[in-house]
């Protein structure tokens, strides 16, 4: 009997098929650059590496080495805390090679981000009914609570001329 090299079908047993088959290429393809490694350091990091750390800095990538090994780990830094960090590169390694098991990241490097402060200051509304403030604070029996609420009335309407 004469074969086709051409007829490339695999035959599997009883319709089961590998497991890699049945993946999206996509998904292939991010599991081969390290993916997995990547969220799995992104989902435990607060948990691999001490609170003081995590609070200073966040992984923003994984490039990968051959077979999965000898990766690079790239952090965002916040500012000043950069020399705490770069002095607890070979504790982040050994915690996160510790983690996956083997030698996972083998180089940490740094990129140092500025915070962005938020300096707008509230603005509030306006008040439209001050006629009706007043009467609802007549009405208030304590002299105290009065007292305090006309200061905190006339403090707001000096802000909002």
């Amino acid at each position: 009997m004469h074969s086709k090299d051409n007829n490339k079908i695999n035959n599997f047993i009883q319709g089961l098929r590998p497991f890699a088959s049945s993946l999206p290429k996509t998904l292939k393809k991010y599991l081969r650059k390290g993916g997995y490694n990547y969220s799995n350091i992104v989902d435990n990091w607060t948990r691999i590496v001490s609170k003081s750390i995590s609070d200073s800095c966040y992984p923003t990538s994984v490039k990968m080495g051959k077979e999965m090994r000898m990766g690079t780990l790239m952090l965002n830094v916040r500012h000043g805390k950069e020399l705490e960090i770069e002095y607890s590169k070979a504790e982040i390694i050994d915690k996160i090679n510790s983690f996956f098991g083997y030698e996972c990241i083998s180089n940490v490097k740094l990129k140092i981000v500025q915070e962005k402060v938020d300096t707008k200051e509230i603005d509030f509304p306006k008040i439209k009914n001050k006629k009706k403030i007043v009467k609802n604070l007549e009405e208030i029996n304590s002299s105290e609570l009065k007292s305090s609420l006309n200061n905190l009335v006339k403090a707001f309407n000096e802000r909002n001329k």
